[in-house]
């Protein structure tokens, strides 16, 4: 049985990620790319937090396209009314998502 190192918990038991996503400020933004169209950008995520499972499972939610890079997922389109619900969703703190 695999031990996590943070916690001392066994791997299926580990809380590691839940706790690091209760203490998250995440800011989703809205810009303008070539030819005008426009991406949503999620920033905000430290250490810890597996972006590239977020990634997709937003796009997957969203239907759309995207990206991550670094602590920041991109994805194709204006999706700033739904992006909250789904990240509530995910696990992460309603009072931090601006």
């Amino acid at each position: 049985m695999e031990i996590c190192p943070k916690c001392g918990l066994p791997k299926q038991a580990c809380v590691c990620e839940q706790i690091v996503k209760g203490s998250q400020r995440i800011k989703v933004t809205t810009t303008k790319k070539r030819y005008g169209k426009i991406v949503t950008i999620v920033t905000g995520f430290d250490s810890g937090i597996d972006v590239k499972k977020i990634a997709k499972s937003l796009k997957n939610e969203l239907a759309c396209g995207g990206t991550y890079k670094g602590d920041s997922i991109e994805l194709q389109g204006d999706h700033k009314k739904r992006i909250k619900e789904l990240l509530v969703k995910l696990g992460f703190d309603e009072e931090s998502i601006e």
